[in-house]
């Protein structure tokens, strides 16, 4: 079951706190066949509790300050990307090209939002950028065979599974043996001394730095969370691989942003890790090795670091080096099955895998930065979508409840959106969930133009 004791545990939080946390639930929030509104209460209140429990301890507290978890705020929450504004305007957040499509013997889920993604995807199939030649190319071949010739291309497709066929699979088998967060302690570097924090609001994370190596979506999710919580924030992209300007102003809230090639520009981005506290990437497994930034050889050049990692498959098992994104995890995981029927695959009310595993991983940053205080340590956090989804289809035994308080029914994200005027245009964007005694009510600035700063620490 997803509950918040689960999840806490997860983390490596103390059963103790979580009587400090109270729940307002929402009927109508997330409605979806498995248990959506409770993985993303969960994840929202085990990052709250993270919060507080850090908050307390920089700021002295003899207790961990009250949490409030709200269906109607983690709900809104889970959709920010879809309820974000720019001047009026909703962003655009699937191409043509990415959805589910019909092969000789099922379903295959491509995603081509990038356009690298896009011409490797055409270029397996041999046919120009149409939608109806696309369409009659797929027809003709299995879903599997098409979901490793794009693969084998550097491209996005994923067969549709039961799942009863993901359970089978060796891929499905290996992240299911695995915990929802894997936490690792990487040498015995000495604890590490937080300055203290004092006023309100309370910011857990200030004055530390976040190095932001991530992309769509979880990342960037878990990063945005730590800018709110008062960290320093930079995000930083290879120069040819710009964001989609509506999903990095959603995520950018807090941020920084800065173009950088780490190869060209070496000395530069040495630099910023000399001086980061925090890495987080959230690229293909062994992408960034080769820049060192493996959390062993992190560990080497950069002892007292936290370093979080995300993948969609996991760093093991016949999939461990592939590229994956939410919608691909639903398709291959059997929830896109589930929430289907015999016409047609279904998919989540959100992308709560996305959402869910950046408030877990921002959570295990935080928790990870508690332990470093009290013991020491390099502290490495893993997390990877296709586990998460492993938690919400049931695959975990629930804990004791925590406190709940009924409330009205959710009927829409009113209460939960706000606007803010930003370089990038005028925004009507959602608050965030996380809400604890004296903590931070929204982002300190607006989100900045894709790649628009110098890639140095300030």
């Amino acid at each position: 079951m997803t509950d918040l004791s689960f999840a806490w545990s997860a983390v490596g939080g103390d059963p103790a706190l979580l009587g400090r946390a109270t729940t307002v639930e929402r009927e109508g929030a997330l409605s979806a066949r498995l248990p959506v509104r409770e993985l993303a209460r969960a994840c929202v209140g085990a990052c709250a509790l993270a919060a507080a429990e850090l908050g307390a301890r920089r700021a002295g507290l003899a207790e961990v300050p009250a949490v409030r978890v709200d269906d109607g705020a983690v709900a809104t929450a889970f959709l920010s990307e879809r309820h974000l504004l720019v001047d009026g305007r909703a962003p655009v957040s699937f191409a043509p090209l990415s959805r589910f499509w019909r092969t000789a013997d099922g379903w295959v889920r491509t995603h081509a939002n990038y356009p690298h993604h896009r011409e490797r995807l055409l270029s397996t199939l041999g046919v120009p950028d149409d939608v109806d030649r696309v369409a009659s190319a797929l027809a003709e071949r299995s879903a599997a065979e098409v979901e490793e010739a794009v693969y084998a291309a550097g491209g996005l497709a994923v067969a549709l599974r039961t799942p009863g066929e993901w359970a089978a699979h060796e891929q499905g088998a290996a992240v299911a043996a695995r915990p929802l967060v894997e936490r690792e302690r990487l040498d015995e570097t000495r604890a590490r001394v937080l300055p203290p924090v004092a006023g309100a609001p309370l910011l857990p994370a200030a004055g530390l730095r976040v190095l932001d190596l991530t992309r769509v979506l979880a990342g960037p999710v878990a990063t945005r969370t730590l800018a709110l919580l008062g960290a320093d924030v930079l995000r930083v992209d290879a120069p040819d691989r710009p964001e989609e300007t509506g999903l990095h102003a959603d995520t950018g809230f807090g941020k920084r942003s800065a173009a950088l090639d780490l190869a060209a520009d070496r000395a530069a981005f040495e630099e910023l890790l000399a001086a980061a506290d925090v890495v987080v990437t959230g690229y293909r497994p062994g992408a960034l090795d080769r820049f060192g930034l493996s959390p062993e050889a992190l560990s080497e050049r950069r002892p007292g670091l936290v370093v979080a990692q995300l993948s969609a498959w996991g760093g093991y098992g016949p999939w461990g080096g592939r590229r994956g994104f939410d919608s691909l995890v639903q398709a291959a995981t059997g929830i896109a099955a589930i929430e289907g029927s015999p016409e047609r695959p279904g998919a989540l009310p959100a992308q709560a895998l996305d959402h869910g595993t950046g408030y877990l991983l921002a959570a295990s940053v935080l928790r990870a930065l508690t332990e470093q205080s009290r013991r020491g340590g390099t502290r490495a956090v893993r997390l990877v979508l296709a586990r998460t989804a492993a938690w919400l289809k049931g695959a975990d035994a629930p804990g004791p409840a925590h406190a709940t308080e009924e409330g009205s029914p959710y009927d829409g994200p009113a209460p939960w959106l706000t606007e803010t005027g930003s370089r990038i245009g005028r925004l009507r964007y959602a608050r965030s969930p996380l809400a604890f005694t004296d903590g931070p009510a929204d982002w300190s600035r607006p989100p900045v133009p894709w790649g628009s700063d110098t890639a140095r620490w300030v």
